[in-house]
């Protein structure tokens, strides 16, 4: 007996590394995983060849039906497996609780649950919580069936394959030829994957909320973020860029203060400096950083922007074999990051499912812009500040967490972007010139572990190297 797990894909970089580790990671392992691609453009296809996947082909044109039936014809399996690549399996015994179904010689196929994560959107949650439940069903009229979770029987597909012309619903006018030939279908909860996506894409958006709500309540589902997306499991690369030579502050450099900030996440399991000077890519060896990159020269031209620098940085990365899943960019002007920033924001940005997050401060006093037509006011005026309607002020170079093929598409941050509040008083304070040495001379931070205790501030030595004034990255 052996079960051929298909995987249809189209740039699920962001997705298939976790749904991988959680197909191979199951207690039955009797299966071979083909991969059908759509045509990705993005990093999917390096991800896959992270696993013993036994075989990649490819689909252009796109139609469902198609894909799947390249699929079956390559596959060895006497039992079908389809799966798509964002979908991600519960538990370990996912495979095994849809196997289990076909004891029952008329079961020709079997899908199971599709759960929400914590942060699909909220029309696509209530979807899934509605016509997924908790209640295994046997249907002999009902030909409702979704080939994102499922397993069928293949010499049944062999007598009836999918439609390869149909442009959508190829799983459903399956079942509905497979039950007019007398046999049965069964929809298995046990056999559950996490599914961003919903079946539906309209409807209105606060009614959806609402029932949602209700449909939590009773449910009393506790969404775990190690359990929904394996985050011990990710790939999180720190990229620090440096123009320049680094300037000091106190004994350390602002290159150490920032390295000493990534070593100390529990989350980021790399990081790359990339620096224009060869004595500054030797002091980041010496901070052992997993990996430097020698910029080129034009990339420190005072007119290349920063996401050429990293996404020509990104490029080293992948050339080597490294695809990291979360980005998290670092400048090094910015020596007071408390010590839990990184990890909140990597995880928040995760838990919370944005594209990317930035830090910011709320801002309560009147900000003014200057532009063509002279200053304007853009905040209230002068109001209490009780009153006064928030407005933050971003740090991105305190740190930006983000996702690579945003940096490979020549931007930093997507579209879904959240902001991460700062409370500490002191992080956001910057290292670019002489005169901002000044203050960080009375309160001296640690590399890795934030600002001294008081009774420390007396002893802190006065800053040096004030000549070598830090350039922006």
């Amino acid at each position: 007996m052996k079960i051929s797990i298909i995987i249809r894909t189209h740039n699920e970089e962001r997705w298939i590394a976790s749904c991988l580790r959680a197909v191979f990671a199951q207690k039955l392992q009797d299966f071979e995983v083909i991969i059908v691609d759509n045509e990705s453009i993005d990093a999917t296809l390096a991800r896959v060849e992270q696993f013993p996947v036994a075989k990649v082909l490819f689909c252009t044109d796109y139609l469902p039906g198609k894909s799947l039936n390249i699929g079956i014809e390559a596959a060895r399996g006497d039992y079908i497996v389809c799966l798509s690549g964002h979908c991600i399996p519960v538990n370990n015994y996912w495979l095994e609780n849809l196997l289990e179904n076909f004891n029952d010689p008329e079961v020709a196929g079997v899908y199971g649950r599709q759960e929400p994560l914590s942060f699909t959107p909220p029309g696509d949650k209530r979807d899934l919580m509605i016509v997924f439940g908790p209640e295994r069903r046997v249907q002999k009229k009902d030909s409702f069936f979704h080939n994102a979770n499922s397993m069928i029987r293949r010499d049944v597909l062999t007598k009836y394959p999918f439609d390869s012309l149909v442009t959508n619903i190829e799983d459903r006018l399956w079942a509905r030829e497979i039950l007019q030939h007398g046999y049965k279908i069964v929809y298995e909860p046990e056999a559950s994957v996490y599914h961003h996506h919903g079946i539906h894409q309209d409807g209105n958006e606060e009614r959806c909320r609402n029932v949602v709500r209700i449909l939590e309540g009773l449910d009393n589902k506790n969404y775990d973020l190690d359990h929904l997306l394996q985050i011990q499991n990710l790939s999180v690369a720190a990229l620090i860029p440096v123009k320049g030579h680094p300037a000091s502050l106190g004994e350390h450099s602002l290159l150490e203060y920032t390295v000493a900030a990534a070593k100390n996440s529990s989350r980021i399991n790399s990081m790359v400096v990339a620096a224009d000077r060869d004595d500054v890519l030797t002091e980041a060896k010496g901070l052992n950083v997993d990996m430097v990159v020698r910029r080129d020269g034009n990339l420190s031209q005072e007119y290349v922007g920063l996401e050429e620098v990293y996404r020509y940085t990104l490029e080293r990365l992948e050339l080597v074999g490294i695809f990291p899943d979360i980005l998290v960019l670092l400048e090094i002007t910015y020596p007071f990051r408390p010590p839990n920033l990184l990890d909140d924001m990597i995880e928040k940005m995760i838990l919370k499912g944005f594209d990317s997050m930035l830090p910011a401060r709320r801002e309560s006093n009147v900000i003014w812009m200057e532009g063509e037509n002279g200053i304007r006011q853009v905040t209230e005026g002068f109001v209490p500040r009780k009153f006064q309607k928030p407005v933050y002020l971003g740090c991105k170079g305190l740190c930006c967490v983000t996702r690579p093929e945003f940096i490979r598409d020549g931007r930093v941050v997507g579209d879904n972007l959240g902001i991460y509040h700062l409370d500490n008083p002191y992080a956001h304070l910057e290292i670019r010139g002489e005169g901002s040495f000044e203050l960080p001379a009375f309160v001296l931070p640690r590399p890795g572990r934030g600002l001294r205790p008081r009774s420390d501030i007396a002893a802190v030595p006065k800053p040096t190297n004030l000549k070598n004034k830090v350039s922006a990255p």
